[in-house]
């Protein structure tokens, strides 16, 4: 069961992936053996699941975001999803309700690569018709968001 303690330790967190448990007690004001403690049972419980860097594609040359909705023939299902997320570009893959059953994003260099990828899904057998849409511009990606206690 998480607590105000663990909350206080995942929000320091949120704003710091890096902090240390030091760092987290000096913000928290709770001892740093405790938070130790607590970050290790934070890790094992699976709440927090990996320290990683926020890395900004578009930086990096991955210029184009594109948002892939695909309806699968119901068989397949699985066996796209598992495709779609071993790809090493596309950064979000969810089964999803409506009149879609998969939606994607995914990174590119440029729309060429984009276009690859998009012939690639429209001859997949499983998948029976792919929507596209190009991000225009990205307003907020990746964010994450503070703890609230329970019984707030």
């Amino acid at each position: 069961m998480v607590d105000d303690i663990d909350r206080q330790v995942v929000n320091a967190l949120l704003r710091d992936g890096r902090a240390s448990a030091r760092d987290v007690a000096a913000e928290t004001g709770v001892a740093a053996t405790t938070v130790s403690r607590r970050m290790d049972q934070l890790v094992e419980s699976g709440v927090i699941e990996e320290y990683t860097a926020q890395i900004d594609y578009q930086e990096l040359g991955y210029e184009v975001t594109a948002v892939f909705q695909l309806s699968v023939d119901g068989s397949g299902l699985m066996a796209v999803t598992e495709r779609l997320r071993d790809l090493k570009n596309m950064v979000a893959v969810y089964e999803v309700t409506g009149s879609h059953d998969i939606v994607a994003v995914g990174k590119f260099r440029d729309t060429n690569d984009m276009n690859a990828r998009i012939k690639d899904l429209l001859t997949d057998p499983d998948i029976e018709s792919a929507a596209t849409s190009v991000v225009l511009n990205t307003v907020r990606e990746h964010e994450q968001f503070p703890v609230d206690d329970a019984d707030a």
